[in-house]
């Protein structure tokens, strides 16, 4: 059963923080944004290319919400998460989560996040940057810098 305190989203539109939806109940929100590094594996990137089964994505993404609503006895989850191609700099994830104290807020914060990356297919690819210009979709040369 859905619990309705908990939103995904899985996107290829640029995330934005939504408004802030404040709870009487929440003395803690805290907000958490995974960007894209300029560098993976030691080697700088243009960005990272996600690719995620949508449905079984969508559904793990709230079955972690859920777990961490009630393992931290939590008010509010929302996760939005980008696929598709996200350059260096820019945000792939989002997450807000609301609860009564701040150590459950910051403590699921991490937890789910680690959840997230253990166990929602959501997959990625870094696209490497090169001295050479190349047209999207090119092969990425293996002596890439």
């Amino acid at each position: 059963m859905a619990n309705p305190v908990c939103k995904v989203l899985l996107t290829k539109a640029p995330l934005k923080a939504p408004e802030n939806d404040v709870d009487p109940a929440a003395g803690a929100v805290v907000v958490f944004w995974g960007v894209v590094r300029e560098l993976e594996d030691g080697r700088k990137i243009e960005g990272i290319d996600y690719e995620a089964h949508r449905a079984m994505a969508e559904h793990q993404l709230q079955l972690v919400a859920e777990a961490a609503t009630e393992k931290f006895q939590l008010k509010k989850v929302m996760i939005h998460h980008r696929v598709g191609f996200v350059r260096a700099g820019e945000p792939s994830l989002f997450l807000r989560v609301w609860a009564q104290h701040r150590a459950a807020a910051f403590e699921s914060s991490k937890w789910i996040v680690d959840e997230l990356k253990k166990n929602v297919p959501i997959w990625k690819r870094p696209r490497f940057r090169t001295n050479n210009r190349r047209r999207p979709g090119s092969p990425i040369p293996a002596t890439a810098e």
